[in-house]
């Protein structure tokens, strides 16, 4: 399992999310928030709109990559002068925001649903703009690397395996000595992208998750503590002896916390790595809007909690009285970030998107217009 971290980007990168972390209340119970972020899908609109001359964009949306456009957008800036702001507020709170025409553009880890499309204010094409797996991840003492099957996982999250040491979990793991200790189950509090690709996985796997809390970016969850963001649910399975979550692969890394093996379709148990995320994705085709699940995959090799990101930006950009230069710099943004960008996803632990996946993209920006009139 490819585990090393292999420089100092993904530190510098997740350090932008800083160290504090705070305790808000919510229905379910205690809600921890990463500093500085709201992941709210109601959060208010990130401050400041982007200059009108096209040297200043806003973002919002994703955490699952933020770690990975905290570095493109680093180097974009250096080479075009163009200064992106992204505000990680969570999947939800970033098709909000696009809905309402307060960003240039949104990223989901997740498709847009059919609600969700239809308070847009026109048609968003959805740009895969890395690809990345979603880690099991747990505070055991030893921190010893556990395989799971879709059985414990479900029944873990389902309330009905409440121990470490439960018969199940032994049964898979044996040589280590698993604790009684009681499993704290924490998931995000807030609309994500990654409870999404979670619970996809789940809904695929166990029949019964499937009726219920089913497939979605919020659940209605049976129990457990809800952490805001990537960074709230790494924070607090950090704090709670025996608690179990789901994060971005590159969080786990950064916290040096322990990464679960999967029992994927084929009967193998595989672990979170550029190369089992990359054979997830080697899809025979591609649906023509790019919007497809690679959850569950059939690749021998692949992990099966693996997903595409998304950039979500609109097809027809005159709206909201934005310049042309402002359309133009968004457009060209995105045509980098699948293109020039990609060489910055493999040091952050996110796979390249594969050569059709890039040409396909291309050829949905060349949809974009302005007034009627491409930008690419």
């Amino acid at each position: 399992m490819h585990m090393k971290i292999k420089s100092g980007i993904l530190a510098s990168a997740i350090s932008l999310f800083g160290t504090g972390i705070a305790l808000v209340s919510c229905h379910s119970g205690p809600v921890i928030q990463g500093s500085g972020n709201d992941s709210s899908a109601n959060a208010s609109a990130p401050s400041g709109s982007g200059s009108e001359d096209g040297k200043s964009l806003l973002g919002a949306g994703s955490t699952f990559v933020y770690p990975l456009f905290s570095k493109m957008f680093e180097v974009y800036n250096q080479q075009t002068g163009v200064k992106v702001n992204y505000q990680s507020i969570g999947s939800g709170g970033g098709i909000k925001q696009l809905q309402n025409e307060t960003v240039d553009f949104g990223a989901s880890d997740a498709p847009m649903n059919a609600d969700e499309t239809s308070k847009a204010q026109g048609a968003v094409l959805h740009i895969p703009d890395c690809l990345g797996a979603v880690v099991i991840t747990y505070n055991l003492p030893g921190k010893p690397i556990l395989k799971f099957n879709s059985s414990i996982l479900s029944g873990i999250y389902l309330g009905k395996i409440t121990k470490w040491n439960d018969r199940s979990i032994a049964a898979i793991n044996p040589g280590i000595k698993l604790p009684d200790l009681q499993i704290s189950v924490i998931h995000r509090a807030e609309a994500s992208g990654t409870t999404y690709i979670f619970s996809d996985y789940l809904s695929r796997v166990s029949p019964e998750w499937k009726v219920k809390p089913g497939t979605g970016k919020s659940l209605d969850w049976p129990f457990g503590l809800g952490g805001k963001g990537n960074e709230g649910v790494s924070g607090l399975i950090q704090q709670t002896p025996g608690a179990i979550g789901y994060v971005e692969l590159a969080y786990a890394l950064q916290n040096n916390m322990p990464a679960g093996l999967l029992l994927n379709k084929s009967g193998n148990y595989v672990g979170p790595s550029l190369a089992s995320t990359s054979a997830a994705a080697n899809l025979s085709s591609m649906p023509a809007d790019l919007k497809v699940s690679i959850t569950d995959t059939d690749a021998p090799d692949g992990y099966p909690i693996c997903s595409f990101s998304y950039l979500l930006i609109y097809q027809n950009q005159s709206y909201n009285n934005r310049s042309e230069a402002k359309a133009k710099a968004t457009v060209d943004l995105a045509a980098w970030i699948i293109q020039g960008g990609q060489q910055y996803s493999e040091s952050l632990e996110y796979a390249k998107l594969p050569g059709a996946v890039v040409s396909k993209s291309m050829a949905l920006l060349k949809t974009v217009t302005f007034n009627n009139k491409p930008l690419l």
